[in-house]
């Protein structure tokens, strides 16, 4: 499995927010996004994940575009910005109405992710009662119960208590495991990124600065 970023550039309006990125991340890596805000990194992960098309360039799954007969070749989950939920329906309420979309899971995964985001014992609570760690780790514990090809966390360590992290990391070092998964991190923790990471790839102003391996 394979994903190629080729010439990918983003504007808005006349600001270029991405220029001419390429990269080209492989199955059983883990690969940090690290760069000050506003540098581009969540507009390279929603370009990715689709929800923004380059004004230029090519997203590439084992060589396929993304809009090859409307379908994205790869199955991607993510947690970018502040999750957002039905905030009358309890954090399992909505991660089981997520799961009857592909009915690929049962509540035997839900609760597994939700017991490694730490939100076991507020799980039939409101989303609208949610502090705003718990609401982080809803959307990474949607991000993670149906074991995608790709996963993509955007500074999924923001606001979560230390027990929680460490459940978080344990888990993502797991999946590196299995050797047939890309996973993308991104953190202003530098710490982070070098405990999880295979590489760590540096964004300034729009542009790719260098990409470091944390594996030499």
């Amino acid at each position: 499995m394979k994903l190629e970023i080729c010439d990918v550039s983003k504007k808005f309006k006349n600001s270029i927010v991405l220029e001419n990125i390429n990269l080209t991340l492989e199955e059983g890596q883990v690969y940090g996004l690290e760069g000050r805000n506003g540098s581009g990194k969540s507009v390279l992960l929603k370009i990715i994940c689709g929800m923004y098309a380059p004004t230029s360039g090519t997203v590439l799954y084992n060589n396929q575009k993304w809009n090859t007969n409307k379908k994205c070749p790869l199955r991607i989950r993510a947690s970018i910005d502040k999750p957002s939920f039905f905030p009358s329906l309890s954090g399992y309420e909505n991660l089981k109405l997520l799961a009857n979309i592909e009915k690929s899971i049962d509540d035997k995964e839900i609760l597994e992710s939700l017991k490694i985001v730490g939100l076991t014992e507020d799980k039939n609570k409101k989303f609208s009662k949610y502090s705003l760690g718990m609401k982080q780790k809803l959307g990474i514990a949607q991000a993670i119960m149906e074991k995608s090809d790709l996963l993509i966390l955007d500074e999924p360590f923001n606001g979560i208590d230390e027990e929680s992290k460490k459940s978080i990391k344990e888990y993502i070092k797991q999946l590196k495991k299995n050797k047939n998964k890309i996973i993308i991190i991104t953190s202003h923790i530098h710490e982070d990124l070098t405990e999880l990471c295979d590489s760590i790839i540096h964004i300034k102003g729009g542009m790719i600065e260098d990409e470091i391996s944390t594996n030499p």
